[in-house]
């Protein structure tokens, strides 16, 4: 009986002792479930621009940049100051990591689009040739309802910038094989 009696406070300290401790925040992380919508923007495509540039999306979608030649990138910045990365670190960029000089790049830049209360600002933070300062900008959910905040008002401000900023670090979404190379958007010089 004694053995009986220890393999059972044995067996009953070793089910305490598997108890899994929490390994995460009280408050779970969001989730956002994807739509299955993938928007593509193409950054060249004509000149100094984004083609769309003014992308109305749904949230959990997905806007995918394609890039032409030469040396493009996407980079999120405010409304309020077109050329730059936004101040607390959380900008969107995708560094300069699709340089071509024909064709499309190999690889494409993609987000989730986390809310659509806001717009989301971007530019090229290209500075040979000065790309955000001659009108490659873009937005995502433009409010249509506020002309003050427009596309074409931001693009104003960006012309008055002497000089775009390369941010620090890219993040906010993720490089991938382009997974469309023929998506048929004619390649215009």
């Amino acid at each position: 009986m004694a053995f009986t009696s220890f393999s059972v406070a044995i067996a009953l300290v070793a089910a305490v002792a598997a108890v899994p401790t929490p390994t995460h925040p009280s408050e779970p992380s969001p989730v956002i479930e994807l739509t299955g919508v993938t928007h593509t923007v193409v950054a060249g495509l004509g000149g100094l621009r984004f083609e769309p540039d003014n992308v109305v999306a749904e949230k959990g979608d997905v806007v995918e940049w394609h890039f032409l030649p030469r040396n493009h990138a996407v980079a999120q910045s405010s409304f309020g100051e077109p050329c730059q990365p936004l101040d607390d670190g959380t900008s969107i960029y995708s560094g300069f990591n699709f340089a071509v000089e024909e064709g499309q790049s190999d690889n494409v830049f993609q987000i989730v689009v986390e809310q659509t209360e806001t717009p989301t600002w971007y530019y090229c933070p290209q500075q040979n040739g000065d790309h955000c300062k001659n009108g490659m900008t873009g937005v995502i959910n433009q409010n249509f309802d506020n002309q003050d905040f427009s596309l074409r008002a931001h693009r104003e401000l960006a012309a008055k910038v002497d000089k775009s900023v390369i941010p620090a670090v890219e993040g906010g979404g993720i490089v991938i094989p382009n997974p469309n190379p023929l998506s048929g958007f004619k390649l215009m010089h």
